[in-house]
């Protein structure tokens, strides 16, 4: 792969990349390539690459807690009282 480096980028543009990494839980990095494949209409994956990543997602998220109504509801009352 390439490495592509930026100059002169405005520093509110880096601190608004910034909070929109943090909010999507990436890096700054995966959050600009992100932005750049969607803007650039990145190829699109075949429906066995399509597979693969979804169950390498699917490993991911295997050890989370299941999302019951009773999980959703716990987690949205959590913070109210």
């Amino acid at each position: 792969m390439a490495t592509v480096t930026l100059k002169n980028v405005p520093e509110e543009l880096v601190r608004m990349l910034k909070g929109e990494a943090k909010q999507n839980r990436r890096s700054l990095n995966q959050e600009a390539l992100a932005r750049l494949e969607s803007s650039l209409g990145a190829p699109r994956r075949s429906g066995g690459e399509t597979v693969k990543a979804l169950r390498r997602l699917h490993k991911r998220l295997a050890g989370l807690p299941e999302m019951t109504d009773a999980f959703l509801n716990r987690a949205k009352n959590e913070g109210r009282s």
